[in-house]
This record gives structure tokens, sequence and C-alpha cells, in this order.
């Protein structure tokens, strides 16, 4: 894999596999004490063969202690094609489902984008995504940024929260949200050190919440395990149909389809799905519509790695055909041109 070549994007890509190595060995001190001790295996993939970088991911095996677990680290370069406004991308982004439906899932981004001959900025996002609600995690989540984001709290809890809501629905995925977009405060080491920091301290209090969440619940019941079913349904549901991330990550190329569909939890409720065509705004309709014929016909529907493959190639297809609809997609109030920085 060829790395970029800028100090910046070297220094942001240490940042990122740092991350991504700490909160690995973070679960899986969970998984030794907690679940069947087993520790996240490692996946590789390259873009281009190598030649504009590529990236790693380790998944969870230990299925008592995780539904789907994925944290993933990348960086795409264009050293060797001026003519794009892009220079590098690097970012770790991770999702944790837990198995157990008294413990909260979580998502963690944080990224740095150098745009040829320009400034360069950092994305940090995170936000708790309980299936069942506990008020003391959420408030130790919040508390993260309203301790350490200085004087960009607001600003992120606000913009993540609008990132987050979904209008068909009228409701947030999750139930506390933090992200900053084009953040640049002009020293890039300033600001290097404010998203590690922000990264620790995400994975640090997950851990503490998770573990918490473990001792104070061990068992559940079924009705608890479908409210986490529905749960994960409405996660697939604002993934596939309004993050922006992840759409622009299956616009740019398909040579990761799997690691970017790795926040999709191994079993969603393709009923309940169904009951949400209608309350979505045209032509997304048509994208719910599209993303049904490639899930399997059971409930609990299992989403796979083939299903993945084919859920990735549907919002593909969706966007090409309905490229004004991206205008439709979760924002923060900044919207980054992710997709035409690549052209």
């Amino acid at each position: 894999m060829i790395k970029a070549k800028s100090l910046e994007a070297k220094k942001a890509y240490e940042l990122v596999t740092y991350l991504q190595t700490y909160f690995a060995k973070r679960l899986n001190s969970v998984s030794a004490k907690f679940g069947a001790s087993k520790e996240f295996e490692k996946v590789t993939w390259l873009r281009d063969e190598g030649k504009h970088g590529g990236g790693s991911r380790y998944e969870a095996n230990d299925e008592t202690l995780f539904n789907r677990a994925s944290i993933n680290v990348s960086q795409i370069q264009y050293d060797d094609m001026p003519q794009k406004k892009l220079a590098s991308a690097t970012a770790i982004s991770t999702i944790i489902h837990p198995h157990n439906p008294h413990v909260p899932s979580m998502h963690m981004h944080i990224s740095w984008t150098q745009i040829r001959d320009e400034l360069g900025y950092w994305r940090i996002m995170a936000d708790l995504n309980p299936s069942i609600e506990e008020e003391s995690a959420k408030e130790k989540f919040t508390n993260i940024f309203k301790d350490e984001a200085g004087k960009f709290a607001q600003e992120g809890i606000q913009s993540g929260d609008k990132y987050f809501y979904i209008p068909a629905l009228n409701r947030t995925r999750g139930v506390s949200h933090f992200y900053l977009e084009n953040f640049n405060t002009g020293n890039f080491q300033t600001d290097y050190n404010y998203a590690k920091n922000i990264g620790e301290k995400v994975i640090d209090t997950y851990i503490e919440i998770i573990s918490s969440a473990i001792q104070k619940n061990p068992s559940f019941t079924q009705d608890e395990k479908a409210q986490q079913l529905a749960y994960h349904t409405l996660y697939l549901f604002q993934v596939l149909t309004l993050d922006r991330g992840t759409t622009s990550g299956l616009l740019v190329h398909s040579q990761n389809d799997i690691g970017i569909m790795g926040s999709i939890p191994s079993h969603i409720n393709r009923e309940l799905l169904s009951s949400w065509i209608e309350k979505v705004t045209s032509p997304q309709d048509k994208l719910v519509t599209s993303l049904l014929k490639v899930l399997p016909n059971e409930i609990p529907t299992p989403v796979d790695v083939l299903t993945k493959s084919k859920l990735a190639q549907a919002v593909r297809d969706h966007y090409t055909e309905n490229p004004k609809a991206l205008s439709m997609q979760a924002s923060g109030g900044i919207i980054p041109p992710t997709v035409k920085n690549h052209s």
C-alpha cells in the first residue's frame, strides 16, 4: 500500500492507526472479561492494488459479546494524479453493536482531508446509540464533549443532533451526538492533539459504559431483543438513506464495500423497514424499495456479507440514477464535497 507523502497525511495516518489499535485492545479486554475471550481479527484491502492507498479493519469474532463490530482505518491518496482536487483522505470509522440489548452501540469517525494546494480539514464525529435508553450512559457520553471540546462543544453537539435527525421518523439515531465538519483552527498540531484527545476520551468512556451495562444487565428478555432488532432496523435505515459518509464512500469506488458496510447490524426487521416506505420523500421511497428487494425474506432478516454487497450496489445504483437525491442526505450545516473532490 502506497501511503500519502505529505507530512500532515502521515501524521493523520499515525493518529488513526493508533486509535484503531488502542480501541481494539480495549475491546479485546472487555471480551476477555465478559465474553468468549476472542480477539478482533485484522482484514486489509487495497485501492487500485495499493497504488492509491487502502486500509484495514479489525472485525469482532466474539459473537457472545458483539452483534457486529468493526474498526476501520483507511488512507486514499492521489499523489500521482495532480489533476484531482483531493490529495489524500485519512480516516478511522468504527461502529460497535453489542449483542446484549442493554449495552449501547457506538459510532466514531475521525478523519483528515487534504485538499491539493489548499488547507486541509478534520472531521470529528461520535454518537451513542442505545436500543434501550439509559440516562446515566447518555449523560456520561455527552459530558465528553462538554468537558473536552472547549469552545467547540456547543457547535459540535448541535451539528451532531442535526446530522443524525431522521425527518421521516421525526427522531434522531442515537441519544448523544457530536460532529465537527471542516475543522481547522490554523494550527495542525493543535488540531491533531484535539482530535486525538476526543478520540481517546470517546473510547475510554464507551468502555466504561459497556462494562457497566453488562454488569448491571447480564441477561435480557425476548422483548428486549425485539427492541434491539427494531433499533438495528432504524440504524440501517439511517445509514443507507441519509448518511452522507457511507454514500460518498460507495460512490467514489467499489473496492471496499464490505468495509464501508461494516456499520450494518447482523439482523434487522424487513417488515418494519417496509412500513417506512410511505414516510420518506420521493425518490427515497425507491431506494428503500430497492434495499428490501435484496434483503432476505426472513424475520429476523439476516444481513450477511453477500447481502451487504447487494445493499451497497443498490445504494450506488440509486444515486447514479437520482443524483439530485444526494441533496436530501444528512448534514450538520456544512456539506463536504467528498465525491466531487475525488473526481
